[in-house]
Parts: structure tokens; C-alpha cells; sequence
């Protein structure tokens, strides 16, 4: 079994639970609520500007040319993003980019930066690397699982059709490639780890859905 096999093994019940959300189902049969997706997409947009960050730390740590420039592609990738399909988004459901900016971090997505950014900036190549891999690969999973669906909002078909993309789908199959090329090599005790991470992490992907579908705020 190769890494990526076993790290997906690990999660497919959570993967099976982001499948079964009602953020998520709401997404293709159009009945999320707008201010659901409109929390999502201002959470989305402080989320990628940290999540740029752990891809340039990948990138700092990775040992070839070939994966620096693949991490820092992917790191500018994830800003362009923010500002530009999330601006667009956030346009659309009455607010502007500036104006979101200034929304409060949300405790999940607080949480899930603050994780991302410590075994990132801290732990090893291939710790940052599982660590950052469920964004990219859960994503695409549900991208190209609600793209069959589609949706009757065309706001969601749009988000919809941005993630099943398939230069997205190129983008992932690049970063399974170094996961399994690093497992080749990587002793258990760092695979260990690499599998915790990931799967914290994946844990971190249906908390941040469920967190837009409650409008997560501060209880305090």
C-alpha cells in the first residue's frame, strides 16, 4: 500500500461525513442559505491568506527545485484566489472584499490556521506536507463529486465548478506524487506523524463546513 492509500484509508469515514453534510448537500440541491455560503466564503478568504503561508513553508523546507517551485506556485495560486474568485463571490452576496477582511476570524478557522502554521513552520518537510495535503485533496474530491450533481443556484455552481476543475485535479495529483515519493523513504515514527496530521487535518475540513452552515462566532 502506498502512503497516499494508507492516509486516505485513514479518513474515508470523515471524507464520507463532509460528503453527508448539510452544507455540502445544500450546495447542489440549492437549499443552503446564502448567509451560510456567505460565511463560508469570508472564512474561505482568511483561511487561504494562512494557508499560503504553510504552502511557502513547504516550499522553504522541500528538497528540490522542482517541489519549492510547485509549493510556491500553489502558495501564489491560493492568494490569486482569495482575491479574485472569493472577491467576486463576496461581491455577489452583498459585501465587499474590504468589508469581509475586517469580519472576525472564526474560532474553527482560527484553529485550523493555528495548527496548519505550527506543524508547517516546525515539524519536518513531510509533517508539513500531510499536513497540508487534506485541503488540496478533499477538496478536489468533493469538487468532482458535486460537479456530476451540479446546482440550481448559480453561486454554488460556480464555487462548484472552480474545485472539479481539472487543473485543479493536476494540481493534487502533483502533491500525491511527492507524498508517495516521500513515503518511500520516511521511517515509521515520521509516518506516524504524517498520518496524525492528516488526519487532524481532514477532521479540520468538515469542522470548517460545519462551522459555515452554524455561522460559527465567538461564545464569549
Amino acid at each position: 500500500m502506498s502512503l497516499t492509500q494508507q492516509l486516505w484509508s485513514d479518513v474515508e469515514d470523515i471524507y464520507a461525513q463532509v460528503l453527508a453534510h448539510p452544507f455540502v448537500t445544500g450546495l447542489t440541491d440549492g437549499s443552503l442559505p446564502h448567509e451560510s455560503f456567505r460565511h463560508y466564503i469570508v472564512q474561505d478568504s482568511h483561511y487561504l491568506r494562512g494557508y499560503a503561508k504553510a504552502l511557502a513553508a513547504c516550499a522553504a523546507k522541500a528538497p528540490t527545485d522542482e517541489e519549492t517551485v510547485m509549493f510556491a506556485t500553489s502558495a501564489t495560486s491560493a492568494v490569486a484566489a482569495e482575491q479574485g474568485m472569493h472577491a467576486a463571490l463576496v461581491d455577489a452576496l452583498g459585501t465587499t472584499p474590504e468589508a469581509a477582511a475586517k469580519e472576525p476570524v472564526a474560532p474553527t478557522t482560527q484553529a485550523y490556521l493555528s495548527y496548519l502554521l505550527a506543524v508547517a513552520h516546525g515539524g519536518s518537510y513531510a509533517e508539513a506536507v500531510a499536513t497540508v495535503l487534506p485541503c488540496y485533496w478533499i477538496y478536489a474530491k468533493v469538487g468532482a463529486e458535486l460537479l456530476e450533481r451540479s446546482s440550481p443556484d448559480p453561486l454554488y455552481a460556480r464555487w462548484i465548478a472552480m474545485y472539479g476543475d481539472e487543473d485543479f485535479q493536476t494540481v493534487v495529483d502533483a502533491v500525491l506524487a511527492v507524498t508517495d515519493r516521500i513515503g518511500e523513504t520516511a521511517g515509521p515514527a515520521e509516518i506516524e506523524r504524517m498520518r496524525r496530521h492528516f488526519h487532524t487535518t481532514s477532521r479540520y475540513e468538515w469542522m470548517f463546513w460545519d462551522g459555515a452552515w452554524r455561522r460559527e462566532a465567538w461564545p464569549v
